[in-house]
């Protein structure tokens, strides 16, 4: 059953923002039914090796994360509707691809399309909910984050739903998954070629080149990409470390699926009051920073317990303790981050800031979780793997960036942005 994003305490939406939102909703519909099938796919149906089933994901995760700057700054050129239906209409392609690719670059062709699709839709729909959050701020409607706390919620609601759907269509086929999830996307192609309009007010458009060069030179926001990498880099360890707790405590993965119920169920019913609370009892940047100890507590947490290297169902306990920890830093931390972005970027060039936010992040990502891996593997005491990880957001607290003297908002307040002031002329 879909969980109601109706049914939370939401603030009042205009039909762009109500749409972009259910947009988020659709879009992890769709690609969550087919994802977390894939590896099992490749590896038993077409017969592909370990390491190869490891390097399509990888180029999957390149192809969507690290091009997310350029679907940016083609949103910021050409405006968000025709980079969105051009995504959707690549994700429609690159998932009938995938449900008849049986060769290795078949596969290989249709998982780097399915990821350039997101890299394309993605940063332009995120970027106009980060400037419309500004422009309802502004107006006094309430902070920027409770509406970006909505679409976090919407796309964890759509990560929920879409496994489950994926899963009772296995029974046909894994070409039944993938043409489910295609069909989700020509759906919303249909509606936003219908609804979506052909220029938002106050959007201007501006060439691409020159932004990356100002971008490279903006030390704060840079820094806050890698405060959020690092939060980023910790939560994923949902997906590698996580299992491997879980595999040496039970003998088994099956428990993972109820804890990633949990972290997901979350998200979706606590997001909303999370979100408020702290933007009424805690600056931005003690958000942030409260975020990132509760995620360095869980870490710390299984360091705590692994040496006494108990195993059953008590054994558990820990690893839930961590997603618990981990999912409420999430939660303080990315609606704070994506609210600080508009203020940061260049005037009309909030698309590529945003991409940018998740291509240095990604990186980050990347290049932390190969070196987690070697910890993981290494013959180290047990608690070491757990201490350094906690380790991770602790330090990420030393890059946070301060905000300028007279620009940050107090807690709970909605005082207008820079980048506010500057959009507000040109909404009619």
């Amino acid at each position: 059953m879909t969980p109601r994003l109706t049914s939370l305490p939401t603030p009042r939406l205009t039909p762009l923002l109500r749409l972009l939102i259910l947009t988020q909703l659709a879009f992890n519909i769709g690609f969550f039914a087919v994802l977390p099938f894939l590896a099992e796919h490749l590896g038993r149906t077409i017969g592909m090796a370990g390491w190869l089933v490891g390097l399509v994901l990888g180029l999957r995760t390149f192809s969507q994360q690290g091009l997310f700057v350029v679907g940016g700054a083609l949103a910021d050129r050409y405006g968000v509707r025709p980079v969105v239906l051009t995504g959707c209409a690549l994700r429609i392609a690159g998932f009938a691809w995938l449900g008849y690719a049986d060769r290795t670059w078949t596969v290989i062709g249709a998982v780097l399309l399915i990821g350039f699709a997101a890299a394309l839709f993605s940063p332009a729909v995120e970027s106009e909910v980060a400037r419309q959050a500004v422009l309802r701020e502004a107006a006094g409607e309430g902070p920027r984050t409770r509406v970006l706390a909505l679409f976090t919620v919407a796309g964890q609601a759509g990560a929920f739903v879409g496994p489950l759907l994926g899963a009772a269509l296995l029974a046909v086929d894994f070409r039944a998954v993938c043409l489910a999830g295609a069909g989700v996307f020509v759906l919303v192609l249909a509606g936003h070629a219908v609804l979506l309009p052909q220029h938002i007010p106050g959007r201007r458009r501006v060439r691409v080149r020159g932004g990356l060069r100002n971008l490279a030179r903006n030390r704060t926001f840079l820094a806050l990409c890698c405060g959020y990498g690092a939060c980023l880099l910790a939560y994923n360890q949902l997906y590698l470390a996580l299992p491997a707790e879980v595999e040496r405590a039970t003998g088994s993965q099956a428990p993972l699926a109820w804890l990633f119920a949990l972290s997901s169920l979350l998200v979706v019913t606590a997001q909303l009051p999370v979100t408020r609370w702290a933007g009424e009892r805690l600056a931005p940047r003690r958000s942030l920073a409260a975020g990132l100890l509760l995620t360095a507590a869980g870490f710390a947490a299984v360091a705590a317990a692994r040496p006494a290297d108990r195993t059953g169902t008590a054994a558990l306990l820990p690893a839930a303790l961590l997603v618990v920890l981990l999912t409420l830093g999430q939660m303080l931390v990315a609606p704070v981050v994506r609210a600080r972005v508009p203020d940061l970027a260049e005037d009309g060039r909030l698309g590529l800031y945003t991409g940018a936010l998740s291509s240095v992040s990604g990186l980050i990502v990347l290049l932390g979780s190969a070196a987690t891996g070697t910890l993981l593997d290494a013959d180290l005491p047990p608690a070491v793997p757990w201490l350094a990880l906690a380790a991770v957001p602790v330090a990420a607290l030393a890059v946070l960036p301060r905000p300028a003297p007279g620009s940050a908002p107090a807690p709970g307040s909605a005082q207008p942005s820079a980048t506010a002031a500057r959009e507000i002329p040109s909404r009619e």
